[in-house]
């Protein structure tokens, strides 16, 4: 009997289950997708989670009694909450997500974004409004999660072959002077640091990875103003100062900054090299210091929104160093099979150099409809590079009469990119197409003039001399497509691009010309669950095309038996990136595995006949890497926070050594960067932050990389209602970064012991001048073609 009693009442039970539907939306009206909802019963339990679809609806079902309570509390927005009567819920729930901002006399508190955050194509550092914005942005990338600066040589999960960015603008910098450059931005004008471990087909296929440098835009009305200065005691004394002004109003935004940094800088290091075959062991003590008078970094942005359709935008970035100089005196001991010292040299190098790098670009925005942009932007970037060095040398070696030797070599590098791209970009609440093109021509000049002694008198050399000239056309199609039904998220996108090169080479004259088609997929999957985890897998081919510099075959030399050259006939690598990642609550997981064949990279080579020690920049055969990264930020308290950055990884690097032998060189890799972070009062964003960076031992082509470690400790506070910020930073504080580059194969057996100064205390004081508060923008009136949407 009660089983037809229940067949008679289960349709009613069933249809008396009220279904409420509601929709997340900003108060820009934009439909809000991926957002978690939690739902409470009137005793304030848990009752589920929901996550908004790809059009920001969630439907509640089953939920009973005359009470019950939303939460939404996504990290991009002010907490929500809406207490609802289910029973009489007759119409959709509309929830409003408003970013959570206010007005303070001389500082924008805006709820502060997720420190990192994945997207599906790329991980997001987010460094505006954190407390190491006091650091300048070579610091900052140095802590970005998947970020290493091992030897301060820039990487990413293992791979040096990475694109520096800024705004997706490519930067025309590499070593020391890409670390100066980025040592003169200040952090203040960073937004974000985006590792992009599989650049999606709108990027140029070139590099393992992007690393792209996000700068803040203008946000507030009026004029504000920034002024600092910077004064750095590592073995010398270096200084800085900077000025960041901004201006908004109405349709213009304009932003300009100019930092000036002078110091001295040194580096010491010992050079031991073993001859196998005479039994003898040269070693070099490398102690350089290098003044530079003045780093003049420039910064100017300007935004105007001619409509509501159209935005159009100039940038300008220069970097300029007029002179840095320094006298070298190098001894070296030559030590016999008994290991006395029986022959020795002396070189003193004196040299000096210049470096002037602009890069200007424009761009127009234009929309097209509600749905569809066209964007083309024109890019320009230049730079040029004079280093001149006279060196003379004092022999002294055994059963030879004494000897001085004197050469001089000036050596000029000049660089020019041009670039036009268009882009197109049509979107809808789950789809989203985009498509472009690109040109971009390349044309350098490089020219190495060397004169040494001969019968008393320097005379020019033109077997010694060189002129490299190098010219590259890239033409790119691209298109990717993006489907977000809801917990679901794809993305898939085919770049082509046709590549022709030519160097030439004066001495001894040669032609190398190619020219290639290439195919670069990328496809990205990740997938939502309803309780926050969130896992992605995507992959990437890529391309790495060597750098203009090692391309010069011409020999430079840094003494009478060492000199760098590089190869004009350098292949360009192919690189296969996977990433399988996982999310939930602010742990972020990346297993990956890339490989890349034919990487090109500097060398070491021992040349026994002249006992020449050759840095050379060449092809190895391959390279393969995978490992496990993983980010954590732990709230422990309100005032207390620790952040973790493990990357455990094993690497393999195979080269045809000097003695045609296919070599492997192996390792198993760890890097840690542990932070901790106290709020000691509030009120003043009083801060201190201290943490410990350890590099476990890595490898680079025939180079086994010892490890190092740094502890450092920073503190900021503001003063005045916040307009002034003072801060301390110790870094390398018990002077642990020291390296051994090592080389040791067949009859190959040299190491050098390198430090870099690292160790050093900083004072900064920053002091914030005119409007500093948020105003509401006008709002622009609407055009006719806008009516027409």
């Amino acid at each position: 009997m009660y089983k037809i009693f229940l067949l008679i009442c289960f349709p009613i039970l069933v249809f008396s289950q009220k279904r409420i539907e509601g929709t997340i939306i900003n108060i820009g009206q934009e439909k809000l997708p991926q957002v978690a909802v939690e739902v409470y019963d009137s005793q304030n339990k848990l009752i589920k989670t929901l996550i908004t679809d790809g059009h920001g609806n969630f439907v509640l079902e089953g939920i009973t009694g005359d009470s019950a309570k939303l939460i939404v509390n996504d990290l991009e927005y002010a907490r929500l909450e809406k207490v609802f009567n289910p029973e009489k819920q007759d119409v959709p729930l509309i929830l409003i997500l408003k970013k959570e901002t206010q007005d303070i006399q001389a500082v924008t508190l805006t709820k502060q974004k997720p420190l990192v955050k994945r997207k599906i194509d790329r991980l997001e550092f987010n460094v505006e409004n954190s407390n190491i914005t006091s650091l300048n942005v070579w610091e900052i990338l140095k802590k970005t999660p998947g970020v290493t600066a091992n030897n301060d040589v820039l990487g990413i999960k293992g791979s040096t072959s990475i694109l520096v960015t800024i705004n997706d603008k490519k930067v025309m910098l590499t070593g020391d002077e890409l670390k100066n450059f980025l040592e003169n931005i200040q952090g203040e004008e960073l937004k974000s640091v985006e590792v992009i471990t599989n650049p999606p087909a709108k990027y140029e296929a070139s590099g393992n990875a992007i690393l792209n440098i996000v700068m803040k835009k203008n946000t507030i009305e009026g004029y504000r103003g920034i002024f600092s200065s910077k004064y750095i005691q590592t073995q010398y004394a270096k200084g800085a100062v900077g000025v960041s002004q901004y201006y908004k109003k109405n349709k213009l935004s304009v932003m300009g900054s100019y930092n000036l940094a002078r110091g001295t800088y040194y580096r010491e290091g010992t050079d031991h090299v073993y001859y196998v075959e005479d039994q003898t062991r040269w070693v070099s003590t490398m102690n350089r210091k290098d003044r530079n008078k003045g780093q003049n970094t420039l910064n100017f942005n300007a935004e105007y929104e001619a409509d509501s359709l159209t935005n159009i935008s100039l940038n300008y970035s220069g970097y300029f160093s007029p002179k840095s100089y320094g006298i070298y005196n190098v001894p070296t001991l030559i030590y016999n099979a008994q290991n006395i010292a029986e022959s020795d040299y002396t070189t003193i190098n004196d040299h000096h150099s210049r470096s002037i790098n602009n890069t200007l670009s424009f761009q127009a925005d234009r929309k097209i409809n509600e749905k569809s942009r066209l964007t083309w932007t024109g890019y320009f970037a230049s730079n040029n590079l004079m280093r001149y060095q006279n060196v003379l040398t004092y022999l002294n070696f055994i059963n030879q009469s004494p000897e001085i030797n004197n050469f001089i070599n000036q050596n000029k590098n000049n660089v020019q990119l041009y670039s036009t791209q268009a882009d197109y970009q049509w979107k809808n609440d789950q789809w989203q197409l985009e498509s472009g093109s690109k040109y971009s021509f390349v044309k350098t000049r490089n020219q190495l003039d060397f004169s040494d002694n001969n019968n008393g008198e320097l005379q020019y050399r033109p077997d010694k001399s060189n002129t490299f000239n190098y010219k590259e056309h890239n033409f790119a199609l691209y298109t990717s497509l993006a489907y977000n039904p809801g917990k679901w998220n794809f993305k898939a996108g085919l770049r082509a691009e046709k590549t022709d090169l030519e160097g030439v080479v004066s001495e001894p004259y040669e032609v190398n010309k190619d020219s290639y088609w290439k195919l670069f997929p990328t496809l990205y999957i990740q997938y939502s669950t309803s309780n926050n985890h969130q896992f992605g897998l995507s992959y990437g081919k890529r391309i790495s095309r060597p750098s203009y510099s090692s391309l010069n075959p011409a020999k430079s030399y840094y003494n009478l038996f060492s000199y760098y050259q590089g190869d004009p006939k350098l292949k360009a690598a192919i690189i296969h990136n996977f990433n399988f990642t996982y999310t939930w609550k602010e742990w972020n997981f990346d297993l990956y595995y890339n490989k890349e064949i034919n990487p090109s990279m500097e060398i070491s080579l021992q040349e026994p006949s002249t006992n020449s020690l050759i840095y050379h920049y060449t092809n190895i055969e391959k390279g393969q890497t995978f490992g496990l990264s993983l980010y954590k930020n732990l709230k422990i308290k309100p005032w207390w926070n620790i952040s973790l950055s493990e990357n455990f990884e094993y690497a393999e690097n195979y080269f045809i050594g000097v003695d045609n032998v296919l070599y492997k060189n192996k390792v198993w890799n760890w890097f840690s960067d542990v932070s901790v972070v106290f709020i000691l009062d509030k009120s003043s964003d009083w801060k201190l932050e201290t943490g410990h960076r350890y590099y476990s031992p890595s490898i680079q082509g025939t180079f086994s990389i010892s490890g190092s470690s740094s502890t450092y400790l920073v503190m900021n506070k503001k003063f005045f209602n916040k307009k002034l910020e003072a801060s301390l930073l110790f870094n390398d504080i018990f002077r642990t970064s020291r390296e051994k580059i090592s080389t040791k194969y067949a009859n190959q057996d040299n190491f050098f012991m390198d430090y870099r100064d690292t160790q050093s205390f900083t004072v900064s004081l920053k002091f914030n001048f005119g409007n500093q508060s948020v105003k509401n923008t006008k709002t622009i009136k609407k055009v006719e073609e806008q009516g027409r949407m």
